[in-house]
């Protein structure tokens, strides 16, 4: 089973992608190019791009903060490091746009516990950003249903090892052919 969360400017994800992830917000643009002002090295912006540029450099801490997040919870679930989408801001340079962290949601067919212990955890990676998206939230769900499949499967395991066939149960509550009754202890008040 693969799992895909996306940050909160999301709105869906390619299924089967088995990542966190966070994609480009809606409005954003490459389109709108500085408006240079100026000759040689030295370029002014003009005032809306400076403005884009602002909100690059926001939109590119937030998405680094939220992959972070994620990477953090996800420990040794995460396989390898945060990868980003880029956009070219009217200066000239890449700024984040969206970022992805892909998880290991394999599950083991004879490790109950195992599995039970990696739920929790995809469920603690996929809510670890202080914003937690639709999509992480699904994710989280994902990674509870899990969970319960888990328990599910260590309840009927341990269910198996503990019960008893109906003639076991009688042989142990019945008395023994040759066992000595108790002795009791008589107490008076």
């Amino acid at each position: 089973m693969e799992i895909t969360a996306l940050d909160p400017t999301q709105s869906t994800s390619p299924a089967g992608v088995g990542a966190v992830r966070s994609q480009t917000s809606p409005g954003a643009s490459g389109s709108q190019a500085a408006k240079a002002k100026g000759t040689g090295d030295t370029v002014e912006l003009s005032e809306d791009a400076k403005a884009e540029l602002a909100k690059l450099k926001a939109r590119d801490a937030a998405v680094r903060a939220h992959e972070a997040a994620h990477m953090a919870a996800a420990g040794g679930l995460a396989k390898g490091g945060a990868t980003f989408t880029y956009q070219k801001g009217p200066d000239g340079q890449n700024y984040a746009v969206g970022g992805e962290v892909s998880i290991d949601t394999s599950v083991s067919s004879d490790n109950p516990t195992a599995n039970l212990a990696k739920a929790r955890q995809i469920r603690a990676a996929a809510l670890a950003p202080a914003d937690p998206s639709p999509q992480d939230q699904k994710v989280a769900a994902q990674a509870t249903q899990m969970e319960s499949q888990a328990a599910s499967a260590m309840a009927k395991k341990v269910q198996a090892t503990t019960t008893r066939t109906p003639t076991a149960a009688y042989q142990a509550t019945s008395p023994k052919p040759n066992a000595q009754p108790p002795r009791g202890i008589d107490m008076y008040a």
